[in-house]
């Protein structure tokens, strides 16, 4: 099971929550509030056989800057 990030705006709240692709985009009770809590963009890091990084595979999402998430405020 696939593992995604949620959210919580009320609280200020980033955590992780492992479920099915199926309820992915359902928002996810905050384990600080308890208040429900919207799936925002993953980062993920790639590497080669190499070893070096490969391009394009960290940093924010496309819609936003690099350091602030427009969909979930990330910071």
């Amino acid at each position: 099971m696939p593992i995604y990030e949620y959210y919580c705006a009320v609280c200020d709240c980033k955590f992780d929550q492992m479920r099915p692709m199926s309820r992915a985009d359902e928002p996810a009770p905050c384990p600080r509030c308890e208040l429900l809590a919207g799936r925002c963009a993953s980062t993920f890091a790639a590497r080669g056989s190499d070893g070096k990084a490969v391009a394009g595979s960290s940093g924010g999402c496309a819609s936003c800057a690099s350091h602030s998430c427009a969909s979930c405020g990330r910071h």
